[in-house]
């Protein structure tokens, strides 16, 4: 047989750590034989051998076939064991049989508990270069069901009994039969009653119980879309399919309703659409979700069966004859002309969703606007205190204007906010991974508008507008490792409650090694395969020398089937430019975003925004600063840095100056506010420095930004602090650079005054001298602010400060 040219897998392969794939060896196992004789054979096919060609590169040779089977047989030495808990002496040999169409446990990576499945084919690859001695490569494909517990957290809750499961419209993997564990029974009555058992608990019942499971619905899990289902029917009815459709495995597959419901019984005419369209149709808007629940139908009594080759249009009522219509271009046929031959395949039977189904798909149609308004979020800390503030102007005003409160809305971030949240949205519509790069200065809104998208998410995935997730959010600054990274990722993604279960005690390189599998697998991760959403916070605490950690949260969006959405926040825009290498720069080419920073308008606004919201419920609102102070506190800032937190810093403390006066904060409270913090013991310090001083933590500074990381070799700071002497130097002779041990001298000063730290120990004393890392120990925006006032406009220039 020719080899037809098959697509290759979008898979990245490159640069992945090392782990162990599924090997060919892993389908190749002695102690299980077929017990049929080949049902079905036809030529090998891309599909059967995909698994095989993506982890060890295998292909079939010439003449190559794939033989189905229905049935193989599993032998298994089996030791007894004491009522002591002690195992026996002799051993017993145990024989089990699989057939197709047999539900099963199967053993996967991303639970610690077993899945369930229904065999769908089974085959193995005969041909001339297979030798008969050689062991036969025994595939097993498997449809999946999906237990509540392997559905994503975040998403739209409904009662469920202990052993419930779903049946999956079209999810299916290859597996090796070794994956199989032992077979189960699927019941369509009930046997327990509806549950709220924690996730983790739901098998831990006796063996014989986890055997048995109830099902009585199909589920999208994608979208979280519930179907009605029966399940005895559509095994039999898939059992009854041709040998054709049980190789491929389709026949498993459940049809989902699309056809218009067969509740009208008269068909509207065009006048009645154009009529019924001005207004609203009170059974079209009816929520199912506000139904009462004895509304609700038997879901496992009364299944959806829809013929598509019935016709669901009846005869209208009435002649329409002074209506005008197109002619309608329906083949006419003679009603005496039998018909001998169907025209198409049967269709299979329908699954129709359930009424809480129906108002999710609604909610799915209407038609978000292009820039979305941030929504409010009344469930703060802050402002939940300050519903029982007194009636006191000031202190509200105080409170709302902290650097940590959070406020209700954002304002000035809309765009940004829009973008950001239909890209996430967009992706996980999809199924697909996807990454999104969040860069800007500090105080610009970053974090806090991220966070207002995954709260939307969350509010949308809980009301089925959105497919359902799982969300972890990383901060670098909270983790005391690079690498714990891996840690808290995989304990989101395998299900682990570390609320009742405590923190996972598995290593770095555990985690590691377990994340790259579940990602590079698939389909064959099992059914708690779900999408997950990684927010990446302080994203220049994770660049290390090597950038592994960075690079594997980057590329594995980029696997086929990973389903995982990463939103990377950092203050540096440049960051993969200068920092990474190409292969971890390609990774962020899909959707980049700059928070610029704030304007003199833009930073009044969100001023008098949470102004406002301090002065909500009182009898008696009094102005506690004048729009002319707050205009001079932003004019000042938005020339600097744009921060919004200095801005709310500064207003807050003219306000609290004026308190005791019981006044409103005008302009010239505002200066004196902004003369105080610009005489700070670190403004006098820097101003007290000298000037290769200065220039060394300009130079600091710089290396910082071109870094991205706040430990920097002493070598590069020299470097740097000798162009320096020529950008900066307008006094003296610039051409006069200083020697390496004139600036040790400079260093040892900033060292002794503790405005910097020298790597120091064992191991730093055997680095040479240039490779000692040194880190600034002073606040970085107060450094910057201090030495561009000081220095003028070469200095802030130089250290990027200024709009």
């Amino acid at each position: 047989m020719e080899s037809t040219p098959v697509t290759p897998s979008r898979r990245s392969k490159r640069f992945q750590p090392l782990v162990t794939p599924v090997k060919t060896d892993s389908f190749v196992d002695k102690t299980v034989i077929w017990t049929d004789s080949p049902c079905y054979t036809r030529p090998t096919v891309y599909e059967d051998y995909q698994v095989l060609q993506e982890d060890e590169g295998w292909q079939p040779g010439p003449g190559v076939q794939t033989v189905f089977r229905k049935s193989f047989k599993r032998t298994k030495n089996t030791v007894p064991v004491s009522r002591k808990g002690m195992s026996g002496r002799g051993s017993t040999i145990e024989t089990e049989t699989f057939e197709v169409g047999d539900t099963v446990l199967v053993k996967t990576q991303s639970t610690r508990h077993p899945s369930v499945g229904v065999i769908a084919s089974m085959w193995e690859f005969q041909g001339k270069e297979i030798r008969e001695d050689d062991s036969p490569q025994m595939m097993v494909r498997v449809h999946w069901f999906q237990h509540p517990s392997e559905l994503p957290r975040i998403r739209a809750k409904r009662e469920h009994l202990e052993n419930e499961v779903y049946f999956t419209l079209s999810s299916q993997a290859i597996l090796p039969p070794s994956c199989i564990l032992s077979h189960c029974t699927i019941s369509e009555v009930p046997q327990t009653a509806p549950t709220t058992r924690k996730r983790s608990n739901w098998i831990s019942a006796t063996a014989e119980e986890n055997k048995i499971f109830y099902c009585r619905l199909a589920i999208e899990s994608r979208s979280n879309i519930y179907y009605e289902f029966h399940w005895a029917a559509h095994k039999q009815q898939a059992l009854g399919s041709s040998n054709e459709d049980l190789a491929n495995g389709t026949c498993w597959h459940v049809a989902v309703e699309t056809t218009p419901s067969r509740r009208r019984a008269k068909k509207r005419t065009k006048l009645q659409d154009i009529t019924e369209e001005s207004g609203d149709d009170p059974v079209r808007d009816r929520d199912y979700e506000n139904d009462e629940p004895q509304s609700e139908p038997d879901d496992h009594i009364i299944p959806s069966v829809v013929d598509d080759a019935s016709d669901n249009e009846t005869a209208l009522s009435g002649p329409i004859d002074d209506i005008p219509k197109t002619p309608s271009r329906k083949r006419k046929h003679a009603l005496s002309t039998p018909k001998s031959t169907p025209s198409k395949k049967r269709a299979p039977k329908l699954a129709a969703p359930t009424p809480h189904s129906k108002a999710a798909l609604r909610k799915r149609g209407r038609k978000a606007p292009t820039v979305r308004v941030p929504p409010p979020n009344l469930a703060q800390e802050h402002y939940n205190q300050l519903q029982n503030f007194p009636p006191d102007p000031w202190l509200r005003a105080m409170h709302v204007l902290h650097v940590a409160a959070r406020p209700d809305v954002l304002p000035c971030r809309e765009e940004e906010y829009s973008r950001v949240l239909r890209t996430v949205e967009d992706l996980l519509e999809e199924g697909s991974g996807g990454c999104v790069y969040i860069s800007g200065v500090p105080g610009t809104g970053k974090t806090a508008t991220v966070h207002a998208i995954v709260r939307e998410l969350k509010r949308m995935a809980e009301n089925n507008e959105t497919n359902p997730f799982t969300y972890v959010e990383i901060n670098g600054l909270r983790i005391p490792e690079p690498s714990a990274a891996y840690n808290l990722l995989w304990e989101t993604v395998s299900g682990h409650d570390v609320a009742s279960d405590g923190y996972l005690k598995n290593s770095s390189k555990e985690a590691l090694k377990q994340l790259t599998k579940h990602f590079s697998a698939g389909a064959r991760a099992g059914p708690a395969g779900h999408a997950c959403v990684v927010l990446m916070d302080e994203l220049d605490q994770l660049v290390t020398a090597k950038q592994d950690v960075v690079y594997n949260f980057f590329n594995w969006p980029t696997i086929a089937g990973s389903k995982l959405v990463v939103i990377a926040v950092a203050n540096t825009m440049d960051l993969p430019e200068r920092v990474m290498t190409g292969r971890v720069r390609s990774r962020l080419g899909m959707i980049r975003i700059n928070f610029q920073p704030y304007t003199t308008q833009q930073l009044e606004k969100i001023v008098h925004a949470r102004l406002k919201e301090a002065k909500e419920g009182l009898e008696e609102p009094a102005d506690v600063i004048n729009a002319d102070g707050v205009k001079f506190a932003a004019m000042k800032v938005s020339s600097i840095s744009g921060d919004a937190r200095r801005v709310l810093d500064i207003c807050r403390r003219a306000v609290e100056l004026v308190h005791p006066k019981r006044r409103a904060a005008r302009t010239e409270d505002v200066k004196e506010v902004i003369k105080v913090l610009q005489n700070s013991p670190t403004a006098a310090y820097l101003r007290d420095c000298s000037l290769h001083e200065r220039i060394m933590l300009a130079s600091l500074l710089r290396c910082i930004k071109r870094e991205g990381v706040e430990e920097i070799k002493w070598g590069e700071i020299e470097n740097q602090h000798i162009m320096y002497v020529e950008a900066l130097t307008s006094e003296g002779d610039p051409s006069r650079k200083p020697t390496p041990e004139e600036l040790g001298l400079v260093l040892d000063s900033l060292v002794a005054s503790r405005a910097m730290i020298v790597e120091d120990g064992v191991n730093a004393i055997r680095k040479s001298p240039r490779e000692r890392r040194v880190i600034l120990n002073l606040e970085q925006t107060e450094v910057e602010r201090v030495l561009s006032e000081v220095g003028g406009r070469s200095w802030a220039t130089a250290l990027g400060v200024g709009a």
